[in-house]
């Protein structure tokens, strides 16, 4: 810029601009990355199409059958709490669902000013589709990748979740779930027949007896209607539930482990509510189990999941006497 030449005027200075720190320089700059991952992702679920999953019904209308479809006891309150929506909005969207014949609306048992939502038989028909389909195209965006690389990609997804929304203070430590890989099948067979033996006195034919069912569920493996969660924290596996195709209406939920170490995470009632989601993404209409007895700790995770025992029977296996269970959940 020339300088002024009228006598007695000085040029006038622009302000410099503050410094940025450069701590405040790093954020702007990883503000603008998550931004782009949004972007990125949001078109790589869907989310800006009119109608989710083919659909005529939003995302977020998506969601709250979602949420209706998996839990029971929930209120209209704690719907809008915990999936933060605005409050009119909520009203007028359930409003909506109960025209359609989709939810119903029951009193509270311990608070007559609050209702109980739930889904009809029409809701949870018209949902079915909409877990399917959801399930179908994640697992078509999946199936673009190698198996290692799958595993990279929601060991990333989980670690996104736990930095973003970690445990509250003072809480278990975070753990990682993810699709089996080569190594853990043999983890999983080894550590049932050390903890059982350890625990309940078992021999090692129990061993051989969960290496039998795992051998199986190697050999027949059908990722389109089977699944397996391993539960890994700190690099470390401590826990692993399997479901397996009986037939195209039946799952059966096995070889449930929780390791010592991560026990009181609730790890053994996410693992199991993994099951029952995946079974109904699929549409199996019931889940089932065989335990024993003895195993009280799976046997309330079961329980408070809605499972219901059928029959038992005596039987002598692994070197004792036990008490066989076999359980079922209506999906």
């Amino acid at each position: 810029m020339a300088r002024s030449t009228v006598p007695g005027i000085v040029p006038a200075r622009h302000p410099a601009a503050p410094a940025k720190h450069p701590a405040e320089s790093g954020l702007a700059a990883r503000a603008q990355a998550m931004r782009r991952f949004n972007r990125f992702y949001t078109r790589q679920i869907g989310a800006l199409r009119e109608g989710l999953l083919q659909s005529p019904y939003s995302l977020t209308q998506v969601r709250l059958l979602y949420e209706l479809a998996h839990r029971d006891g929930l209120s209209a309150t704690t719907l809008g709490r915990e999936l933060g929506l605005d409050g009119g909005y909520l009203s007028r969207t359930l409003a909506g669902f109960e025209k359609q014949g989709l939810i119903r609306k029951s009193p509270a048992p311990t608070d007559a000013r609050q209702n109980i939502l739930s889904l009809t038989p029409k809701g949870r028909k018209v949902f079915a589709p909409l877990g399917r389909r959801s399930q179908e195209e994640a697992e078509a965006l999946l199936g673009t990748l190698a198996p290692a690389a799958q595993s990279r990609l929601v060991e990333a997804m989980q670690a996104i979740e736990q930095l973003v929304e970690p445990a509250a203070p003072g809480g278990a430590a975070p753990y990682l779930l993810r699709p089996h890989q080569p190594g853990d099948i043999g983890w999983v067979i080894s550590r049932h027949g050390a903890l059982y033996a350890q625990e309940y006195g078992w021999d090692v034919t129990f061993e051989a007896f969960v290496a039998e069912i795992a051998a199986e569920f190697v050999h027949k493996f059908d990722p389109q209607w089977e699944h397996c969660w391993i539960a890994e924290r700190d690099g470390v596996n401590v826990g692993a539930v399997f479901v397996v195709r009986e037939s195209k209406q039946v799952a059966k939920l096995r070889m449930l482990i929780v390791d010592p170490s991560a026990r009181g995470m609730k790890l053994g009632h996410r693992l199991v509510e993994e099951c029952i989601r995946f079974a109904r993404a699929k549409g199996y209409r019931e889940l089932t189990l065989w335990t024993n007895d003895c195993l009280h700790a799976a046997r309330r995770i079961y329980q408070q999941a809605g499972f219901v025992l059928l029959k038992e029977e005596k039987h002598h296996s692994f070197g004792v006497d036990l008490v066989g269970q076999n359980w079922e959940l209506k999906l």
